[in-house]
């Protein structure tokens, strides 16, 4: 209750008995509890009343477990570690004062590539931007190569796979949109404000809507390090020549084709033989740029 009352500042007894699946009399008990061990929590009647905390509260760190106090300071750390510009060491100097325990240098993040990608600068803008409900303009390349300027307004940032996207809505386009960061170029905040605010769930988290393809690939030896990395366990048999056969599924389109070419001529498709044979024509089309 003391969390919620935190973060919301003013619930009505029938919320909390609700969030609680409690009566409202044993919500007023727990508001007296409260009181009683010094958290300056009251009842307000009328409209807009309900049950608060006193404006100028701070959480005590004695309110506070042993193991949630370190679970703090780790994900504060953590914070630090994506180099977020408002979450520097004076704040973990003085939670770690205030929690009297040392913080630990647990993890290191950083989101651009080997060859030096932006997500690592576009991350704490767009940040900056959700949080703070600004629009933002950037200069935005389809998955095709096209170009277009867009004006969004900034929703949510989301790891999905391998990558990062911003989740916005873009007045552009008159919807809400995914954009991966890698492909976002010339960047701009502005000071403009917006009201809009992300649904709770998200599309992107929905279950894929359109019948799967399954593949079987042969992928040599030399692609260890890949498949490991992109497929899971069961969907895995090693051949006793040292080559994999991958069993997966995969959501039909275009995309395919660019993704098995990424193997070279370290992939044998097996299976369905539509794919196997319009590879083969694709293979044989890009060959004729070396003949």
């Amino acid at each position: 209750m003391t969390y919620l009352l935190l973060s919301r500042r003013n619930m009505t007894a029938k919320e909390l008995a609700e969030r609680f699946e409690v009566s409202e009399r044993t919500i007023y008990r727990d508001v007296d509890a409260l009181s009683a061990a010094g958290i300056p929590v009251y009842t307000a009647k009328g409209k807009g009343g309900g049950i608060r905390l006193l404006d100028d509260f701070v959480l005590d760190r004695s309110v506070l477990s042993e193991a949630e106090q370190r679970e703090i300071l780790s994900a504060l750390r953590g914070l630090a570690a994506v180099r977020m510009p408002d979450m520097d060491r004076t704040i973990l100097e003085k939670l770690g004062g205030i929690f009297r325990k040392e913080t630990v240098n647990w993890v290191d993040i950083d989101f651009s590539g080997w060859e030096g990608k932006q997500e690592r600068d576009w991350f704490p803008l767009l940040k900056e931007a959700v949080l703070q409900n600004r629009v933002a303009r950037f200069d935005y390349f389809s998955s095709t190569g096209e170009q277009s300027a867009r004006t969004v307004e900034p929703l949510r940032l989301i790891f999905k796979g391998r990558g990062w996207y911003l989740y916005a809505y873009c007045r552009t386009r008159g919807a809400e949109r995914f954009f991966k960061l890698t492909r976002i170029k010339n960047l701009l905040v502005t000071q403009e404000r917006f009201e809009r605010a992300a649904p709770d769930k998200l599309p992107f988290s929905e279950p894929y809507p359109q019948k799967m393809l399954r593949l079987k690939l042969r992928l040599d030896a030399s692609c260890a390090f890949r498949i490991y990395d992109e497929f899971s366990p069961e969907q895995i048999t090693r051949n006793p020549d040292g080559s994999f056969l991958v069993t997966v599924e995969f959501p039909p389109g275009e995309w395919i084709f660019g993704y098995l070419l990424t193997f070279g001529g370290a992939v044998t498709v097996l299976e369905p033989e539509e794919i196997r044979s319009e590879l083969i024509l694709r293979l044989r089309d890009a060959l004729k740029n070396y003949l």
